[in-house]
């Protein structure tokens, strides 16, 4: 599925890495792996993920530096950070909260905690990923239920035309381009043209509007398109 959220572990030892990876994927995560903080900067700069789960302890580039570089751009500023350090003390978990990161887990650590940990970093960031209800200006999306409802009327939408209200519903304002909507929508492996964006757009706004209202959807000349 294009639309799952997707996590990056950054480990240095492969049981571990492999024993988190299990476990995320037995969640229902996408997830790609780094063993080290260079391979993770470039795997970020190729495919955002929607979540970092990073260990601090990592050979030459330090989870910590990473987590800094990641704070510092724009572009992967939003993405939630989970800290993993063998490092107890206060001084140490307020470092890397300071540096950025969104959550600091000691190890050793309960897997059950940490799967816990992600979901709420995801609540935060894609809500609809974990199963939360979108509302934006009379529009009511379920994810659970795969329903939506425009003030209380059910709206008849395609497959496509729902993972894209989900994306514009999880960020309302943002302007979204035909790439970004691409990556999230259809996903990096399948190769579609821009301009089929164009199309599934136009069917979203018809079933958003098949019951009268306003277009929600705004078209950003040379940026893209946006909720609201």
């Amino acid at each position: 599925m294009p639309d799952q959220p997707t996590v990056l572990v950054v480990e240095d030892e492969p049981a571990q890495r492999e024993v988190l990876a299990y476990n995320l994927e037995a969640e229902g995560f996408r997830v790609t792996r780094a063993e080290n903080g260079e391979e993770a900067l470039l795997l970020i700069q190729e495919d955002t993920p929607d979540i970092i789960v990073l260990d601090w302890m990592l050979p030459n580039v330090s989870g910590i530096e990473v987590c800094r570089q990641l704070k510092m751009r724009s572009e992967t500023r939003a993405v939630p950070i989970i800290m993993l350090s063998a490092r107890s003390e206060d001084v140490d978990r307020v470092r890397g909260l300071e540096t950025g990161a969104d959550d600091y887990v000691v190890k050793p650590y309960s897997v059950i905690e940490l799967m816990a940990r992600v979901r709420a970093q995801l609540r935060r960031t894609r809500p609809a990923s974990v199963g939360e209800r979108l509302e934006y200006d009379g529009i009511v999306l379920d994810s659970e239920t795969h329903r939506v409802t425009r003030e209380g009327q059910v709206l008849k939408l395609g497959p496509t035309e729902f993972r894209l209200l989900t994306t514009f519903m999880e960020k309302p304002g943002r302007v979204w381009s035909r790439d970004q909507l691409l990556d999230r929508v259809w996903g990096r492996d399948i190769y579609v043209d821009t301009r089929t964006v164009d199309v599934h757009i136009g069917r979203l706004r018809k079933a958003l509007c098949q019951f009268g209202g306003g277009d929600p959807l705004r078209t950003v000349r040379g940026a893209g398109y946006a909720l609201g």
